[in-house]
């Protein structure tokens, strides 16, 4: 029997890329019946999409995702940095289903915004280091399963070399500019109550305060590295991670399975 849940964040699951847990995603959205879809950004990878790389699990989610859509559940599909060629069509309304740039809704009455978060990240602005390295972070994604799949066999604990380069350089990024502030203090200055983002492929839940005021900021993370969504019911959010909360059968095999 499928879960229920009220409204449904995915973000960053970056479809058409080696790295994406395309599959690991699929056997999630089976589980759950959404009353309310919200894709924040970068479903597809259009940086790095080729069609010779697009495998039967990538399209099963997008079939999954258009079944919700011809269920007539609303699906809002936001814009990202990796799929930014959309932003050329929003805003499209298509029945149950909106393409735009940005969300705004009342939540349990508060005033939720919800953006992928990349116009306010400079670090991007140069487009071509900034696919240069994407393609190596793909890259690298690539590496760490095919390292730990081998290691597994001698009861090697898994290390993700390609997660502690991400999170290094925008370590580093954050020194010059850090764009969740920047896009904080704008939510904030406009007296929205919840800001929700992707983009940083980094799952948060946290009350940020600055001297105009405080918001509730919520990061929904990926389908690259951790495999995590944002869930509301019965007025609450949750961080959905997979291998924390999916069943714990599938907890070693999801970890290494792309």
């Amino acid at each position: 029997m499928k879960r229920t849940v009220d409204i449904l964040i995915l973000s960053d699951t970056h479809l058409g890329t080696f790295g994406s847990r395309a599959k690991t995603l699929l056997k999630y959205l089976n589980t759950i019946e959404p009353k309310m879809l919200i894709i924040n950004g970068d479903l597809i990878d259009i940086w790095q999409f080729t069609r010779l790389y697009f495998p039967k699990a990538h399209l099963d989610v997008l079939r999954r995702i258009m079944d919700i859509i011809r269920s007539g559940i609303p699906v809002y599909y936001l814009t990202g940095n990796h799929d930014n060629l959309l932003r050329k069509f929003t805003p499209l309304y298509l029945g149950s289903f909106q393409l735009l740039d940005e969300l705004e809704l009342e939540i349990d009455g508060k005033r939720t915004w919800i953006i992928h978060g990349d116009k306010y990240d400079k670090t991007i602005k140069a487009r071509l280091p900034a696919i240069l390295g994407g393609t190596a972070y793909h890259c690298l994604i690539i590496a760490d399963r095919l390292f730990n799949r081998f290691t597994s066999i001698f009861g090697i604990r898994p290390i993700r070399i390609s997660k502690g380069l991400k999170d290094f350089s925008k370590k580093m990024a954050k020194k010059v500019n850090d764009f969740e502030q920047e896009a904080l203090n704008v939510a904030i200055e406009n007296q929205y109550d919840s800001l929700i983002c992707g983009h940083v492929h980094r799952y948060q839940m946290r009350t940020v305060t600055n001297e105009h005021g405080s918001i509730f900021y919520l990061n929904s993370g990926d389908w690259v590295e951790n495999a995590s969504s944002l869930e509301f019911n019965n007025g609450k959010w949750r961080i959905f991670r997979y291998e924390v909360d999916f069943e714990n059968t599938e907890t070693e095999a999801s970890k290494v399975n792309v």
